[in-house]
Parts: C-alpha cells; structure tokens; sequence
C-alpha cells in the first residue's frame, strides 16, 4: 500500500515514478498486490483510472456525515470492476450490489455468505494468497442465517437448483 500524507503535493510524482515502480515489482512477482490508501479521493479517482491498482483504502471521505466519494471515487472503482479477468459488466455489478443489500439486511457481509455457498455443495473453493486464505477462513466461520438463502433465491439473486442446506 502506498499511503501519502500530502496527496496534492505529491501525486504528479506518485503517479509519474512510484506506481511505474510498483507495476514493476508486481510483474516480478516482487509484490502481490498495488494499492493506495489516503484521505485525498482526487488522487485515489486519479490512480483508479490511470493505473491498474488492486485496492485502494480512502479515510473519512465516505461516511454518514461526509458522501464525497459518491462524486469520484467510488463512480472510477464500480467502472473498474473484474469478473473472470474482464471488466465487470454494470449488470453484473448491480447483482452484486444486490446481493450485498440481502446479506447485510441478515447482519452478515456478502464474502461471508460467499464462502458459505459453496459448502452447501460438494466443491472445492480456490484461493490465491495467504491474505485471501486467512480472509475465507475468517468467513468460513460466520453463522449465516436461513433468511439469507430465502431472501436470495426470493430476488432472483440464487439458481433454484442451488442447495441451501449444508
């Protein structure tokens, strides 16, 4: 992660020469990941769209009280959204965001239903890196509600033919 105290000061020369350098070291295998995080959702939109960053973490810009993000930020992060090594289509990013919706309304998050799903059929589940490892196991754990699995399949959001029960 990149984190710049002085984002305005300093962006020209973060875009310019560090991401470059990052992108490198991530085609080496260096490093695994190249991401930003700051308070500045101008340079955060900037790097979202110019470059090609795996995460980006924005501090207190997009709370109850404070929704800039809405107008930059987080419009570049939803353009950029993968789905099998491709750019994720707006409708497949809308049932996402649907999906998101019914497992929140059960006080569960979305990568924690996710990992459920699969142990409701005999499947394997594939992960990449030790963080995504240690992350699945920390969702492996949640107790998923019954509703959610109604409340998917009753939005169209969940194949009929898809087992519920573990």
């Amino acid at each position: 992660m990149l984190f710049l105290h002085d984002a305005e000061k300093h962006s020209e020369d973060a875009l310019r020469t560090g991401y470059p350098a990052l992108a490198e070291l991530r085609a080496e295998g260096v490093v695994g990941a190249i991401g930003a995080g700051m308070y500045h959702t101008g340079m955060l939109t900037k790097l979202v769209q110019e470059g090609d960053v795996d995460a980006v973490m924005l501090s207190g810009h997009y709370t109850l009280l404070q929704h800039g993000a809405l107008d930059d930020l987080l419009p570049a992060c939803a353009e950029g959204a993968y789905f099998e090594y491709t750019p994720a289509s707006q409708e497949l990013v809308g049932r996402t965001h649907r999906i998101a919706d019914v497992c929140e309304a059960h006080g569960v998050t979305l990568p924690q239903v996710a990992m459920a799903f699969p142990l409701r059929h005999p499947v394997v589940v594939g992960m990449r890196t030790v963080e995504e490892a240690r992350s699945d196991v920390e969702s492996f754990g949640a107790e998923i509600p019954d509703g959610v699995w109604a409340d998917l399949r009753g939005e169209g959001l969940l194949d009929e033919r898809a087992p519920t029960t573990a």
